[in-house]
């Protein structure tokens, strides 16, 4: 189908499991004239089959969904067998981790729910283009993994486990009972952890570990 003007009008599919969502980003994106939705899914297998079927130009992707392919899945399918279709995360979530996972996924934006009609479309359109539309959470969350110390792939099994029990509020006595090893053992590794966390005090470490998903 075309606008007005003759061009081809950009063909959408929307993600989300709540109708209402979805009612209402049809309503939004009908506003548009050179955008067009041409279906709808609840859920992320049914976004992977329709996707493979149409081929459309963008997806929004709501990324939190019940059932067994999460967004970032469905995101990461899509993208594979649909290589001329452009991923745009449309969610509530924006935690450093969920974005991470997001973009490599294949998503080429990232935008919260709060989005006014007029830069959901831009989106749309900077998607549609090959540009990525990022929202100031998930463009911080990117900016936090390249400025924060890099992520503790050195740190052993054991000392995961100390930063869990640490990130739980557990003292070095009530981690040292729960791992049946020595209140020395557990200094020498809380001081290994902070260290290769890049940080000074077992409280930053635990603090870093829920901040960026490590525990």
């Amino acid at each position: 189908m075309a606008d007005d003007g003759g061009e081809k009008r950009i063909r959408v599919v929307i993600v989300d499991d709540h109708v209402l969502v979805r009612s209402g980003l049809e309503v939004v994106l009908g506003m548009f004239d050179d955008i067009e939705l041409v279906a709808q899914a609840g859920d992320g297998d049914e976004a992977v089959r329709l996707c493979r079927e149409l081929s459309p130009d963008v997806v929004l992707m709501d990324l939190v969904m019940p059932g067994g392919t999460s967004g970032v899945d469905a995101t990461k399918e899509v993208v594979a067998s649909c290589p001329n279709t452009r991923v745009v995360a449309l969610t509530s979530f924006g935690e450093d981790r969920l974005v991470h996972e997001t973009l490599r996924a294949g998503a080429i934006g990232y935008l919260m729910k709060d989005v006014s009609a007029d830069e959901l479309a831009e989106a749309v359109r900077a998607a549609h283009a090959g540009r990525s539309t990022l929202a100031p959470e998930a463009a911080d969350a990117l900016v936090r993994s390249v400025s924060s110390p890099p992520p503790p792939a050195a740190l052993t099994a054991r000392e995961r486990q100390v930063l869990k029990l640490m990130a739980d509020g557990l003292t070095n006595a009530d981690i040292a009972e729960r791992l049946v090893i020595g209140v020395a053992t557990v200094k020498t590794h809380v001081s290994s952890i902070i260290a290769k966390l890049g940080v000074s005090t077992r409280t930053e470490a635990s603090s870093l570990a829920i901040r960026r998903g490590l525990v």
